[in-house]
């Protein structure tokens, strides 16, 4: 296989000419760039691609072209090539079909013609889209391969930290595949999972450090002290990070698992600013990570927070491998950890048929099967729409007696187009059932207490979160259900002593310089947005208090 494709298509030769100009000045050293100027040259084009091996990374195409518009040949092109991003070129006045496309062909972007110049209108579009495509193609081969088996809570664990860290990696199922069950056995005498690298070492069962720092991310922080030290790497941690790094500031985030947070294990957001076609937590996360990198923030991976404290002025940070980070201020942005779900024999399927979120690597495991998914919020609609791509039926199983009450309005009317996805109302689970996977659940009526039972193959579960402050104890004031107070929320704690001769800057705990953004606040909106607006504007805060010492 060569080097990735680029298609452009357009009916105007000398607009094809153009296209093909710019994206070659571009992208020619990574990608092979093939123009066409109707839909059916260019579906004899992609036949003759497939055949080959080849792989379609973009396609470009004209909006306006005789026999067949753009939008038919995408939803053509889409049967061969269904990965591929995909960009329309369109006039003022094909807008509305453009709009229309998204919703057709999944479109990611459209360009109004001209583009020039092509740094400012057409690079950057692309630029972010193939970034996409990259991040998301299946690993070669002789990359990072994983063996386990499908029912392994351990195996599970692996695949789910590499995915989220968007480390690319190719699964072996050792119970069908009889060469990974020897590759297996002759390198750790059958432990599972067994991780395998390009440079021949392999780990067995390995825990999230030791991979962490085998596929290349920091797990050690370079400096002693820095003025911020954020704990947390959702989309508030994330922003912190951003912005702390862009304004001069000495900035490390910890994560104790992937950066994204809950958010990172969406399968789409649909309401997120800026994004008209959506965009996957997991693309969300990948984009900040790369953008806060860049910037200069450290950011620290498989690492777990212990505990904070103070001397003096100083803030520490302890970490689970016994280290301990000095900073001037700390922000505390880690977000909510899911609820487990307390029916009987939930916890042996942990990860054999239980799993806690989109569990996006999964979803594959279950094409063609019956998937139950527990919840009625946004998370829970999300994470149905997503599965039911693959299974041949979705059941949602919501508490409460309409979807309305939780969910946003766009996502209760794409569920309720989606013929494979049945919603019981008022219904909650009793009883998991199975031997070594789950096989069966038993469903209750919450008002007649009746008992249904129904064959599952898995049961992905939102049902909730509670916030992730517990590490904390007493250090700073936080409600009875574990939010943390901040601003002048901190007087209804009682035990409250304020000290500085100021009042606490509203994102402010009960100790000075200690800062907390995101849903681990009490009384916040719990969005995205909201969340990434309290990191960005957390840090502007620092800045005072940081004059202040």
């Amino acid at each position: 296989m060569g080097k990735p494709v680029i298609v452009a298509v357009d009916d105007d030769p000398q607009v094809v000419a153009a296209v093909r100009r710019d994206l070659r000045d571009r992208y020619a050293q990574g990608y092979r760039i093939v123009s066409t100027v109707s839909g059916a040259e260019t579906l004899d084009a992609l036949a003759e691609l497939k055949a080959r091996g080849d792989v379609v990374a973009l396609f470009v195409v004209d909006q306006r072209m005789p026999e067949m518009t753009g939008t038919e040949l995408l939803v053509e092109a889409r049967t061969l090539y269904p990965d591929a991003k995909r960009v329309l070129l369109t006039a003022y006045a094909d807008t509305e079909a453009a709009i229309q496309a998204i919703n057709d062909v999944d479109l990611d972007y459209y360009l109004l013609k001209p583009w020039d110049p092509p740094d400012q209108h057409l690079y950057p579009v692309l630029d972010g889209l193939l970034d996409d495509w990259q991040a998301n193609t299946p690993a070669p081969f002789d990359g990072i391969r994983v063996a386990g088996t499908t029912w392994s809570p351990a195996t599970h664990d692996v695949k789910d930290f590499l995915a989220r860290n968007q480390v690319p990696y190719r699964f072996l199922d050792i119970e069908r595949d009889a060469d990974a069950a020897a590759m297996v056995a002759a390198a750790d005498g059958g432990s599972i999972p067994a991780v395998f690298f390009p440079d021949g070492t392999v780990l067995a069962n390995p825990d999230r450090r030791a991979l962490a720092e085998k596929v290349g991310l920091q797990t050690e922080a370079e400096s002693p002290f820095y003025d911020v030290i954020v704990i947390g790497g959702g989309p508030a941690g994330l922003a912190a990070a951003v912005y702390g790094a862009s304004e001069g500031l000495r900035t490390v985030m910890i994560e104790s698992e992937a950066p994204g947070g809950q958010a990172g294990t969406s399968s789409r957001i649909e309401n997120y600013l800026g994004f008209p076609s959506g965009i996957s937590g997991g693309d969300l996360a990948r984009r900040a990570v790369t953008q806060a990198d860049r910037l200069g923030a450290e950011i620290l991976s498989a690492t777990e927070v212990v505990g904070v404290r103070t001397d003096d002025t100083v803030k520490i940070v302890a970490l689970d491998n016994g280290d301990e980070l000095r900073s001037h201020a700390v922000l505390i942005a880690t977000g909510m950890r899911m609820r487990r779900l307390a029916v009987p024999g939930y916890e042996r399927f942990e990860g054999a048929g239980v799993y806690y979120g989109a569990a996006i690597t999964e979803a594959a495991t279950y094409q063609g099967g019956e998937v139950f998914v527990v919840g009625g919020a946004n998370s829970a609609g999300q994470g149905a729409m997503m599965f039911s791509r693959y299974a041949s039926k979705v059941t949602m199983v919501v508490r409460g007696d309409s979807l309305e009450q939780r969910m946003s309005q766009y996502l209760v009317d794409q569920i309720r187009s989606r013929p494979n996805i049945e919603v019981l109302l008022g219904t909650q689970i009793a009883e998991v059932v199975g031997d070594k996977r789950v096989e069966r659940v038993r469903l209750q009526s919450r008002a007649t207490g009746a008992i249904e039972e129904r064959t599952a193959s898995a049961i992905f579960v939102f049902i909730g979160a509670v916030p992730h402050s517990a590490f904390l104890g007493d250090f700073i004031a936080r409600n009875d259900r574990g939010f943390i107070y901040t601003g002048k929320d901190i007087f209804l704690d009682p035990g409250v002593s304020w000290t500085v001769d100021r009042d606490p800057y509203p994102l402010e705990t009960s100790v000075p310089g200690v800062f907390a953004a995101g849903d681990v606040r009490h009384g916040v909106v719990r969005r995205v947005a909201s969340a990434v607006g309290q990191g960005s504007v957390a840090i502007s805060m620092i800045h005072q208090y940081l004059d202040t010492v």
